[in-house]
């Protein structure tokens, strides 16, 4: 049994900033295990631009950017193995994969889970018909243009108004296609507004909202979609519906971390997020196990990924020299408007952000933090969306007057 420091489940984005920073911190015996042929993770895939605007000052493209943090990976000597599926992770950090020499299992004193997310697949969403050629998952769209030259189609429907939906629309009328329509369930888009703007107004694709596919049509090959309105609680209505003349869909109906080897390891795990319970460390409940990334939330932005895992790396580095540590916590509650607040527990003693998402879009708005009937800190926005995730800095001075749970609410102004 190979036995290490810490071991990094995950060589994307997330993984990568871990590593480098848990090494920063002095843990020079740091390992990577990546499924993959090559570091970087989703990134590969998203060549378009708008990546480390935050966290580098520069605007670059998904693979520029993982170059970046890969080229720092390298410098610093971190081992990485590469083809390697971990298929078992148990509560004492004890990691068992395979690659082409074998199966592998090693000891880490610290583990950070960075595995990512997955798409909803077509069989989550219930939509009526055959099963014919000409329907993928936005994600797979992506890489099978991106990565391997294949266009998927020529007139396509797209269902859900995600990001990834978004940049689809746009990069596929970049590559000749017509998008026909982007159709969003909800009554508002869960994407973020620059996308909405640079990916579908600026190429003139058409978004409807409270409308969803209620039907595909075609038994070889797809050749068209009846979609329709939704009413309040989300049922088709029947006489709305229209057909749309298409050869492709591509579903972009929301992502899911990967959280199988968290939940092998008895890690709980937070049933809004899909991602583990965690505190401002990203510690999981499980001593010595930490998450980050989007296998514990999914984020808007690879920049603020990456500064999640460099917490992460610096905490399980932290905890390699002194595993005894045991700080006193607050728990942390979502309140009016808020859908959920992350981390789940925060340390006494120190400054911590809290990150959230709120239930429905909202015009300006004030969040407030209180425990009890003490408000401790209050914060305004302009505006609120769920597709873009708020960040609230608290100081440690705050944290000292909050009593067994803070709450994180909102309230519209005027």
């Amino acid at each position: 049994m190979e036995k290490h420091d810490i071991v990094i489940i995950g060589g994307g984005p997330a993984g990568m900033a871990a590593a480098i920073a848990a090494y920063d911190r002095g843990a020079t015996d740091v390992v990577i295990l990546e499924r993959d042929a090559h570091l970087g993770g989703i990134l590969q895939q998203c060549i378009h631009n708008g990546f480390g605007l935050h966290k580098l000052g520069r605007e670059l493209t998904g693979p520029e950017y993982a170059a970046e943090f890969e080229e720092m990976v390298e410098k610093r000597g971190i081992r990485v193995y590469y083809e390697t599926m971990v298929t078992g992770l148990t509560s004492d950090r004890v990691i068992t994969a395979q690659n082409r020499s074998g199966i592998l299992n090693i000891r880490a004193k610290a583990v950070i889970l960075a595995m990512g997310c997955r798409e909803r697949s077509r069989g989550a969403l219930n939509i009526c018909g055959d099963r014919p050629a000409g329907i993928y998952s936005a994600g797979t769209a992506q890489k099978l243009i991106n990565c391997h030259g294949f266009l998927v189609g020529k007139r396509v429907v797209i269902l859900g108004s995600g990001d990834i939906g978004l940049i689809m629309a746009r990069r596929m009328s970049l590559e000749g296609a017509k998008v026909e329509a982007v159709c969003e369930l909800m009554p508002y888009s869960g994407g973020l507004t620059r996308n909405i703007v640079q990916c579908l107004e600026d190429f003139g694709i058409p978004l409807y909202l409270s409308t969803t596919v209620a039907k595909i049509h075609g038994t070889k090959r797809v050749e068209g979609v009846t979609v329709a309105q939704v009413d309040e609680n989300r049922q088709i209505l029947p006489e709305t519906s229209r057909y749309i003349p298409c050869d492709t869909l591509l579903l972009s109906v929301g992502l899911i971390p990967e959280n199988e080897l968290t939940r092998s390891a008895g890690i709980p795990i937070d049933p809004v997020t899909g991602g583990a319970l965690v505190d401002d460390g990203c510690q999981t409940a499980v001593p010595g196990i930490f998450a980050c990334g989007n296998v514990l939330h999914v984020h808007d932005l690879v920049d603020y990924v990456s500064e999640e895992a460099e917490r992460a790396g610096v905490s399980a580095a932290e905890f390699v020299v002194s595993a005894e540590n045991t700080p006193t916590y607050v728990k942390t509650a979502a309140g009016n408007g808020v859908r959920y607040v992350l981390p789940q527990r925060i340390r006494k003693g120190g400054d911590c952000a809290l990150f959230l998402r709120v239930t429905q879009p909202f015009g300006k708005v004030k969040f407030t933090v209180s425990s009890g009937d003490t408000v401790l800190a209050s914060f305004k926005r302009s505006k609120a969306a769920p597709g873009e995730m708020e960040r609230l800095n608290i100081p440690a001075v705050l944290l000292e007057k909050a009593g067994d749970t803070v709450t994180l609410a909102l309230e519209e102004e005027k």
